[in-house]
């Protein structure tokens, strides 16, 4: 309501359809009936609010191109914010009481809260309904610990956000925006410190999101598992958004069929999911592509699979060395870097362009004369930056192996004091705040 008060409506209708869809469901007729009718209207709420123009802008191309006069709405259409999080979250408690995973939530109050839940309403991660609405009825008490963490994973948050992403969105800013000024590794370093932008950007959000709810009393999903240390594109997905993933598996893929109808079918399932996921992101052709490359490598990683073993076979790589598996998780982070382009691109065209202007020229002694220090960030910036990416990867392995937080509980009260206080002062000292403090929007709130 704070950003425009008319939309709290959309929430509302949304709340308040899924709610009676689910009570009708619940009582046992037509349930088919009601399942569909709810995410028929919620679906068509989501497409006229994000996909209108997108749809519209198709037709007219085909209408100018058959010489027919072209559509214009006599409205504009705003795209209301976390739009597509709340609809899938609700559509999600639609599909569970249809299944009977759970049972239909009489009071509203609380069905309400389950939807609005504001620490994740706008970017997630996308909750279950049996994993959140049950937790609204459990008795907290205060724990010191437990919101002692869920400060701390807040500030670790503010610091993947501010520190690392906001920083690295200045030099990708500057280059995409002028790609045509720049060419061969320019871009690529871009384009991998756009890697770093989003990653850093989405996942602080999710750790924010999680550590207010933590402070609550709240359990959220973890949405990021290390993504970046992946040995296939497959294994990516499985730790990249995995809220969204999951729930594409769960609500889409398996009920088209998954992977019991045969290899073709579950392939076309699969590019049907990614193409509909990159749809999810934005409307526009190039998050479709995005999302049907992530499927294609999949596919292609499926099928080469036993051609690849036999080669690592013959050649005597079966063993699963250090070297191998850094070379597996560096040439997963090159195919989805590939990917990122499209993502990051303001349209298709842009994005073919951007590839054009990368294999233009092969230019790896910008490396060493100093031109990355012109694209709007400077030594001492760029340094500090890399810094805090080094402090990111050495705290995901931590964690990854489930020993950031072990490592800390053993601290005493003066060291963490110090700790939380240093991370604190770097966030104040070393964050970019935006133009006139205007702070960098996050990534994921346009979806």
């Amino acid at each position: 309501m704070s950003w425009n008060p008319k939309y709290v409506t959309l929430m509302f209708l949304s709340t308040f359809l899924t709610y009676l869809s689910g009570i009708l469901i619940g009582g046992g007729k037509n349930k088919k009936l009601w399942v569909a009718l709810s995410f028929i209207l919620n679906l068509f709420i989501l497409f006229f609010f994000k996909y209108f123009d997108f749809a519209l802008e198709n037709i007219n191309r085909v209408l100018y191109f058959c010489n027919q006069s072209v559509i214009h709405p006599k409205f504009d259409i705003m795209l209301p914010v976390g739009i597509s999080f709340y609809t899938f979250q609700a559509l999600s408690y639609t599909m569970d009481v249809y299944r009977d995973d759970i049972k239909p939530q009489k009071n509203f109050a609380k069905y309400a809260l389950f939807v609005s839940f504001f620490p994740q309403l706008v970017a997630g991660p996308i909750e279950r309904s049996k994993d959140l609405l049950g937790q609204i009825d459990e008795v907290n008490v205060f724990e010191c610990k437990r919101v002692e963490q869920g400060l701390l994973l807040m500030a670790w948050g503010f610091f993947e956000k501010l520190v690392i992403s906001d920083r690295a969105a200045i030099v990708v800013n500057q280059v995409y925006n002028n790609y045509q000024d720049y060419q061969g590794i320019t871009l690529v370093f871009a384009t991998i410190l756009f890697s770093v932008q989003i990653y850093c950007d989405f996942c602080g959000y999710s750790d924010i999101a999680r550590g207010a709810a933590m402070v609550l009393g709240f359990r959220l999903t973890k949405n990021f598992l290390q993504p970046y240390f992946s040995r296939t594109v497959a294994e990516f997905w499985k730790r990249w958004h995995i809220s969204l993933t999951s729930w594409f598996r769960d609500y889409l893929y398996i009920p088209m069929g998954g992977n019991r109808k045969g290899k073709l079918q579950k392939y076309v399932n699969i590019m049907i999911v990614f193409g509909v996921s990159g749809l999810w992101h934005g409307a526009s052709w190039s998050f479709v592509v995005w999302g049907m490359l992530n499927g294609l490598y999949q596919i292609l990683g499926e099928i080469t699979g036993p051609i690849r073993k036999k080669l690592e076979k013959q050649f005597l790589f079966e063993h699963q060395t250090f070297g191998r598996k850094l070379f597996q998780v560096l040439v997963t982070f090159l195919l989805i870097n590939s990917t990122w382009i499209f993502f990051r691109a303001e349209s298709l065209h842009q994005a073919m362009g951007i590839y054009r202007q990368i294999f233009a020229v092969f230019n790896p002694w910008i490396l060493f004369d100093g031109t990355l220090f012109q694209l709007g960030l400077g030594e001492a910036e760029i340094l500090i930056g890399a810094l805090a990416i080094i402090v990111k990867i050495v705290c995901s392995v931590m964690g990854y192996y489930g020993k950031l937080y072990v490592v800390w509980d053993r601290q005493g009260n003066l060291t963490k004091w110090i700790l939380a206080y240093g991370l604190i002062v770097s966030i104040i000292i070393f964050g970019i705040y935006g133009s006139e403090y205007d702070s960098g929007q996050f990534i994921y709130f346009q979806f």
